[in-house]
């Protein structure tokens, strides 16, 4: 399980990165917001919930979930184990509630403009959330 959530991580990050960009250009050449733009935001809403769902299964059956439930002052104690247990948890439920919200919003714009500068905003604020809280001695 936990391989399996690291690697789909990497997925995960890759098509948000490229749906910020997306949204980014979008934004500021003026395109017009097409099926394929729509299609990016939307494959990167699945990818991010599916992770979600991957990443509470592991948390779940995670040592640091019994750390934490055994003796949580002491994984506060620890900066590794609280990045691990408290932090990134959180910050990846946030990340993937941003993504939710910024489609939500998305859809009820009727302009071009606005749906790029949803997806910008709401995917943007994620990905910095997400890029925050990785564990990144665990990725290398």
């Amino acid at each position: 399980m936990k391989d399996i959530h690291s690697y789909w991580a990497y997925l995960v990050l890759a098509i948000l990165i490229f749906a910020v960009i997306n949204a980014i250009i979008g934004l500021t050449q003026k395109k017009e917001f097409t099926d394929k733009d729509l299609r990016i935001g939307l494959f990167t809403l699945i990818l991010a919930h599916i992770q979600l769902l991957i990443g509470l299964g592991w948390y779940f059956m995670s040592p640091w979930y019994k750390a934490l439930k055994d003796n949580g002052s002491e994984v506060m104690g620890d900066k590794t184990t609280r990045l691990l247990a408290v932090e990134h948890p959180i910050m990846m439920i946030l990340a993937i509630v941003f993504i939710t919200i910024g489609w939500s919003k998305h859809k009820k714009k009727t302009e071009d403009a606005a749906k790029f500068k949803t997806f910008a905003i709401f995917y943007g604020i994620a990905l910095l959330l997400i890029l925050s809280r990785i564990p990144w001695s665990n990725w290398f």
